[in-house]
């Protein structure tokens, strides 16, 4: 037949899959937020409608993402949500503290269980003597994301930098918003809330811009990184012994793109997606292998996450008002702790280690030499170019530890590169994974191109008309479709 309907294997397609969570890059994700776009148009006069609509379709996106654990999302909000009702209306300051602790303690608790209770687990057979057998708890989706977004809420209105929503509904459209609720960004509540009630207005640059991050994202994820993944550097991290040290650098060089383009993919994708919803994100990824310092990196990266670090964990620590050794010591801390925040193995302690005592040693040498720079902007061209060579080759050596199998496992993929490097058959690696190299410089290049021409190319998107928008759009997609790697892979960023 040419056309074979089985209406059980369609109607599963909605179920959840532990094996096919719900991601962007997919044609079925294509297929049911074309179907959502049609009522959400339709309710755009109709505000409590349309947010109720956009709070169940999140919930059955995470439902899809991780099955029966949508009700811990439910939990987080409801508990969050009348705590800091409560915590706003009471003056005594150390009620306020223990509801803030209660706020806390729940959110973390969960966090640490699905998160860390192997890890302690291990730990305590290893110290007992006992036999380590994986209690193979699962890790829910992006729960480390509306957790540290629900704790922003909360620690927000406990410090009375920001009044207590009135609704549940408005904050579980807060805490469930299915463009970011998996992998980031961090939405703060002072920048999403006063969205919520405001009139739906998609602008036409709003329109354009959206339309240039989708698809810049799905380029990001599904041609440079999937492709460089499977084809390459999957095959160096892991069997680093195989190989000389001169494919153990390109793998690395590779996993540096491919962790960028997967990540800011995802961040591309769900910017753009929202602000066809009619809200706008801020930025977090800004070409951050330009960076000239480590200061700089860490205000390009990951914005969101690096930015709650600093006003929800290093200022709380102190931040720099208690003296020079307690500011090395608190960036240190906070490092490690975002370390740990990403893993539960040793490999991701010492990548926070690694990028704490950079940014110590950062702030340290500006004090010694009032010279320096906290970022490129004002410094020469010269020392510029070097800064970034050096700040980029240190933020790869930290990768080795973060992508790794096993610390072991980072250990001899240094070793080969330092010790077996044998760059004569440089020429025949390049040769071999000709494709992939293609691949890499076109992801690099287009990494390090000037500011200034993007905006041309968003500039160009807007002003294009509506059908030809749809025109492009649809066709990138299908170009996408034709070329991307055969198997659609999960967002690195959903494991944490």
């Amino acid at each position: 037949m040419i056309f074979d309907f089985d209406p059980d294997k369609f109607f599963r397609l909605f179920l959840y899959s532990r094996n096919a969570p719900m991601i962007f890059n997919s044609g079925f994700f294509l297929f049911l937020f074309l179907a959502f776009m049609f009522i959400y148009i339709k309710l755009r006069k109709k505000d409590n409608y349309r947010i109720l609509y956009v709070i169940a379709f999140s919930y059955y996106f995470y439902y899809k993402s991780s099955g029966i654990y949508f009700l811990i999302m439910l939990f987080v909000t409801v508990w969050d949500f009348f705590i800091a009702k409560e915590m706003y209306a009471v003056e005594n300051k150390l009620k306020r503290k223990l509801l803030m602790i209660l706020s806390i303690t729940a959110n973390l608790g969960m966090l640490c269980y699905f998160k860390y209770t192997d890890f302690f687990y291990e730990m305590y057979c290893s110290l007992s003597g006992q036999n380590f057998s994986s209690l193979d708890i699962f890790l829910p989706v992006g729960i480390s994301f509306f957790t540290f977004q629900s704790m922003s809420y909360t620690i927000d209105v406990y410090r009375k930098q920001l009044a207590p929503l009135n609704r549940l509904q408005d904050f579980a459209f807060y805490i469930s918003f299915f463009p970011q609720l998996v992998a980031g960004p961090i939405v703060r509540a002072k920048d999403f809330i006063p969205q919520i009630h405001k009139p739906l207005h998609v602008s036409k640059e709003m329109l354009g811009r959206g339309i240039f991050l989708i698809i810049a994202g799905l380029f990001k994820k599904a041609v440079i990184s999937d492709y460089i993944s499977v084809n390459f550097v999957d095959r160096i991290f892991d069997n680093p012994n195989l190989y000389s040290g001169v494919e153990n650098l390109l793998g690395l060089y590779g996993y540096t793109l491919q962790i960028y383009c997967d990540f800011s993919g995802y961040s591309d994708m769900a910017i753009g997606i929202a602000l066809l919803l009619g809200f706008h994100f801020n930025t977090n990824f800004d070409s951050p292998y330009q960076s000239a310092t480590i200061t700089e990196f860490w205000r390009r990266w990951h914005i969101s996450l690096s930015s709650w670090l600093r006003d929800y964990l290093y200022i709380s620590l102190g931040g720099n008002r208690k003296g020079k050794i307690r500011t090395y010591v608190n960036l240190i801390i906070t490092m490690l702790l975002g370390g740990l925040w990403h893993g539960h193995s040793l490999r991701f302690v010492c990548w926070g280690l690694i990028h704490g005592l950079g940014l110590a040693i950062h702030k340290l040498l500006m004090g010694l030499f009032p010279n320096l720079k906290p970022s490129g902007n004002g410094m020469k061209p010269v020392w510029k170019i070097l800064g970034t060579l050096l700040t980029f080759h240190f933020v790869c050596f930290s990768w080795i530890f973060f992508r790794a199998e096993s610390f072991e496992a980072a250990i001899s993929m240094i070793k080969q590169i330092f010790t077996f490097f044998h760059p004569e058959i440089l020429t025949d690696v390049l040769n071999g994974y000709k494709m992939v190299f293609v691949v890499m410089l076109v992801g690099f290049v287009l990494h390090f191109m000037p500011k200034s021409l993007e905006n041309k190319f968003i500039d160009f998107t807007v002003g294009m008309p509506l059908i030809w928008k749809a025109i492009v759009m649809l066709a990138v997609i299908v170009f996408i479709m034709q070329i991307k790697s055969s198997e659609i892979l999960a967002f690195i960023y959903f494991q944490f």
